[in-house]
């Protein structure tokens, strides 16, 4: 038999859960049981890689400390690495036993946040072991509680070796029912790689240099797209554009909706063509873009998208009538 040991404190000499540990490795080496203990204090580099260390055990032990409010920051990371990266069908037939002591209030609760999570992720969890130490020396020196330690450890080896069954849960339910995490449908061995990809620093750096320079290169795509389209057909009008004596108008066309409008100023032999809002408009007109650009390309003219309906427009009508005359596309 093979159980792994995963303690989620911070390594502390006076910490309980380390001595609670001890003395339950102590009684099951004596019943030859392959004990492998991960402190995730060591492993915080590689949290996401330490789910695949399941492989080849029957159990697990979940120890941690509350220090002053819940199960702690590694503990926690640890947990949300077994529900990315995890294999979830080998979790499905582990048995894990919570550890949990603390030096203030709150070892209950942790206790039920471990065994709630091993739940949700499929686990089996067993009886538990939970307390307050106020006193380390004292609690050491107290031979009631090392028998109850003891008993834990082989109420631990009973229930692995035969296999115990328990009644079926609510959380279960709740994974099937409510619980609606995105998630990638990944194989066993495709999670571990992936988890190994998370956990290299070197590749995680490289993954956010490549993102950036792709975000960079759209950006700039984003960014060309607008010039362009901030200088949609002034080119065109500007090459056709055939001034007449003492004309003076000013119009604005607004392509598409959401755009600026086309604004076009003609002053004799003078032309002045931007995008943007101006006052003193002679002339107001809206169409899209596909009629535009059939009008830049000569196969309409203004005054037939005005009267197709494919172009509105208020104002002076006869100076609507003049761009087909200052502006020749055919």
């Amino acid at each position: 038999m093979k159980i792994n040991v995963y303690y989620g404190g911070r390594g502390l000499l006076d910490d309980p859960t380390l001595y609670v540990l001890n003395k339950m490795e102590e009684v099951l080496k004596e019943l030859r049981v392959n004990v492998t203990r991960y402190n995730i204090y060591e492993h915080k580099n590689e949290i996401a890689t330490l789910p695949q260390t399941f492989k080849e055990a029957d159990g697990i032990i979940l120890a941690t400390t509350v220090e002053w409010l819940g199960i702690g920051g590694y503990m926690q990371q640890f947990l949300d690495a077994c529900w990315l990266y995890g294999d979830k069908s080998k979790i499905a037939t582990t048995y894990m036993q919570p550890v949990v002591m603390s030096t203030t209030y709150g070892e209950r609760e942790g206790e039920l946040v471990l065994i709630n999570a091993w739940e949700i992720l499929g686990g089996l969890p067993c009886a538990g072991i939970c307390g307050y130490v106020d006193d380390l020396v004292t609690f050491e020196m107290n031979q009631d509680y090392s028998l109850i330690i003891e008993k834990k450890a082989e109420n631990l080896y009973r229930t692995i070796s035969q296999r115990m069954k328990s009644l079926p849960t609510s959380n279960l339910a709740i994974k099937q029912n409510v619980l609606r995490t995105q998630q990638l449908n990944l194989t066993p061995q495709e999670s571990e790689q992936l988890s190994e990809y998370v956990s290299d620093d070197s590749y995680v750096k490289k993954q956010k240099e490549d993102i950036e320079e792709l975000a960079s290169m759209f950006k700039d795509m984003l960014g060309q797209s607008k010039r362009e389209e901030g200088t949609a057909f002034i080119t065109e009008l500007k090459a056709h554009f055939m001034p007449l004596d003492d004309f003076h108008a000013s119009y604005s066309i607004e392509i598409d909706h959401g755009r600026q409008p086309l604004y076009i100023l003609v002053s004799g032999n003078e032309l002045d063509i931007h995008y943007g809002k101006e006052d003193a408009i002679d002339v107001y007109a809206k169409t899209s873009g596909e009629v535009m650009q059939a009008i830049v390309d000569g196969r309409m003219t203004f005054q037939r998208a005005f009267m197709t309906g494919e172009m509105t427009a208020k104002g002076n009508f006869k100076t609507l009538r003049t761009l087909d005359q200052i502006f020749r596309f055919d």
